[in-house]
Formats: structure tokens, C-alpha cells, sequence
């Protein structure tokens, strides 16, 4: 008998539904551009970049390559060969919190874009690792689906 729990849902299919997760996660991203910016020797063209590049490689690792759950469940171990992103809302797409994580590298993307005023060597790094990083992955086609046997088990 597990004590304190809801009796085996797994917590991260439904963590990041909340609103309040959603402006947390705003406010992690804007916190950490704040921190680059701080950077003396960095550009603002550079730590948009940096921002961008950062956030979508760290997004890709946590929700496309970490599988399992940190907490204990009652699932018998399902979900320890699914990815993050496969496991959120109960593997239902397009939700709203998976339309929402899609959005904001998007978002992300044009303010680096913007900030770089176009350059083309910050745009190929920044169009490169949203479309790789970012948006393949997420798409409904590759559910479930392991590319070149990569992260299979």
C-alpha cells in the first residue's frame, strides 16, 4: 500500500497542466535570458541566440529522451519505457499543454530572430534547432515511434 498517493496515477501526466506551471516555466526562461544577458562579453544578438539554443536543446533532453517517472506508481512500470512527452496527458495529443510547450519555442524563435535582426548565422543555428529540437519531435507521427533505434530501451 503506498501512503500519500492517489492510488497509481502518475503525477507527470498531469503536472504541467496547470496554469500556474505554464507561468512558472515562462519565468524560468525569462530569469535564465536575464542571466545570459548579464554576461559582460555576450551581445543582446548572442544571448537571444544562446537563450534559444539552450532552451531547446535542455527541452529536447528532458521531454524526448528522459523516460520513466521519478515517482513511484502503481502502473507496474508502463511508463518506464515512454519519453516525458509520451506520458503527459495520458498520451493524448494535441492537448492544450502539449500545444502550449509547442508554442513557446516557436515564440522563442521569432523574439531570437528579431533580437538578431535576421543575421544568417544566428538564423540557421536558431531555425535549425527549433525545427530538429523543438517541433519534429513533438509531432503526433513520431508517438510512441524510435528513430534509427535511438533511445529504444
Amino acid at each position: 500500500m503506498q501512503v500519500g498517493t492517489d492510488g497509481g496515477t502518475n503525477p507527470t501526466e498531469t503536472y504541467f497542466n496547470s496554469k500556474g506551471m505554464w507561468v512558472t516555466y515562462i519565468l524560468i526562461i525569462f530569469f535564465f535570458h536575464l542571466i545570459i544577458l548579464s554576461i559582460p562579453f555576450f551581445t543582446v544578438a548572442t544571448a537571444w541566440t544562446l537563450t534559444n539554443l539552450l532552451h531547446n536543446v535542455l527541452m529536447f533532453l528532458y521531454l524526448h529522451i528522459e523516460k520513466g517517472t521519478p515517482f513511484e506508481t502503481c502502473d507496474q512500470g508502463k511508463n518506464r519505457v515512454l519519453t516525458v512527452w509520451e506520458q503527459f496527458d495520458h498520451g493524448e495529443q494535441l492537448t492544450a499543454t502539449k500545444k502550449f510547450l509547442t508554442v513557446v519555442p516557436i515564440v522563442l524563435f521569432f523574439l531570437a530572430s528579431l533580437y538578431t535582426k535576421y543575421d544568417p548565422y544566428h538564423f540557421t543555428l536558431n531555425a535549425s534547432t527549433l525545427i530538429l529540437l523543438a517541433l519534429v519531435p513533438k509531432l503526433p507521427q513520431l508517438y510512441k515511434k524510435r528513430l534509427f533505434g535511438i533511445n529504444k530501451y
